[in-house]
């Protein structure tokens, strides 16, 4: 390993935090002001350790008696024999020692979108939720227009596409080093719009076609779109990672339409969301040929034959209950006139 050499405080991810050029060994790590490598951790002692070279080209870290220790790979040791990947933990500290002849990875291809950053997206995202809260309250509302609700549900939305954003520009600052806060806001606005467009659309299509499994198991495709969202989220996060990603969003799809499933079971008995469509677009939509009043009747009489049936079974028990009761009272009448 050949001088100079540079100590690294990397994060629990694996990112760099500080790098410090140093020249020379010995290199003395500590609290201690006189230390080469100063480390701001009230866990590390004033003196805590010392690399030096191990006398076959290497860089040995060794512990000068510290109270806490040094921790590589889960296990306390005295003296460690470094690499240019060994990170060793110093009280809360990580550190990586790496020497000026250390490879690096080849470069990457940028696949980062630079002109759709900032303002232009998250101003986008905003207009995409305030416009698909606002359209969805008017298909909804049956009263007569009152701008103050507008204006409630329109606060609200842009409130919670805020909120989200922000966790979501968080976790990028943190795991990714830059916010792309408008990245999120618009991969927001995208998933509200795709929600609206399906509700319609699955709405006017199980209506005109007869497709009523659209909108008993619509709930479905909502878990989706939302997976979606985290599945672009997560990318924007960390590109280099997609398929892993994608396998994590589509295990959330899964367990979300399962735990819809079971809710709906257990609630009401039935695997679907609903019975029959909640919502009748116009007449004039319709495309699907309308049933004959024959074969109604039909159906009508086949389940009234069902329900006979079983109410016959119940009659047969009720009445078997009933001769055993007489049976028990003349069983009575007969001991009295005993």
């Amino acid at each position: 390993m050949r001088a100079p050499y540079f100590i690294e405080i990397v994060a629990a991810n694996g990112e760099v935090q500080q790098r410090q050029r140093i020249a020379t060994l010995p290199i003395r790590l500590g609290r201690g002001y006189d230390n080469d490598f100063i480390l701001d951790d009230a866990h590390t002692a004033a003196e805590h350790a010392i690399i030096e070279d191990d006398g076959q080209g290497g860089l040995l870290l060794r512990d000068l008696g510290s109270h806490n220790g040094m921790i590589h790979q889960g296990k306390r040791q005295l003296q460690i024999a470094l690499t240019g990947n060994s990170i060793v933990r110093l009280g809360h500290t990580l550190l990586r020692v790496r020497a000026a002849d250390h490879p690096v990875a080849p470069e990457q291809s940028d696949t980062t979108m630079h002109g759709w950053e900032g303002t232009k997206p998250a101003l986008t995202g905003l207009v995409m939720i305030g416009l698909s809260a606002i359209f969805s309250n008017w298909l909804s509302d049956v009263e007569s227009f009152d701008p103050i609700s507008y204006l409630q549900i329109l606060t609200y939305a842009l409130a919670a596409g805020l909120v989200w954003a922000s966790i979501w520009a968080v976790a990028n600052r943190l795991f990714g080093q830059v916010a792309r806060f408008g990245r999120h806001l618009f991969i927001i606005g995208c998933g509200l719009v795709a929600m609206e467009v399906w509700e319609l659309a699955s709405n006017m299509v199980a209506y005109s076609l007869s497709l009523e499994s659209l909108t008993r198991y619509g709930r479905h495709m909502f878990i989706v779109i939302v997976c979606c969202m985290i599945y672009f989220h997560l990318c924007t996060i960390k590109p280099q990672h997609p398929r892993r990603f994608a396998v994590t969003s589509v295990v959330l799809a899964i367990l979300g339409s399962a735990l819809v499933l079971l809710s709906n079971l257990q609630l009401n008995g039935r695997l679907a969301d609903e019975l029959y469509m909640s919502d009748l677009p116009p007449p004039v939509l319709r495309l699907a040929p309308d049933h004959t009043t024959e074969s109604f009747f039909k159906e009508g009489a086949a389940l009234k034959k069902g329900v006979d049936a079983e109410r016959g079974k119940g009659g047969k028990g009720a009445d078997d209950d009933e001769d055993g009761d007489d049976d028990g009272g003349d069983g009575g009448d007969s001991g009295s006139d005993g």
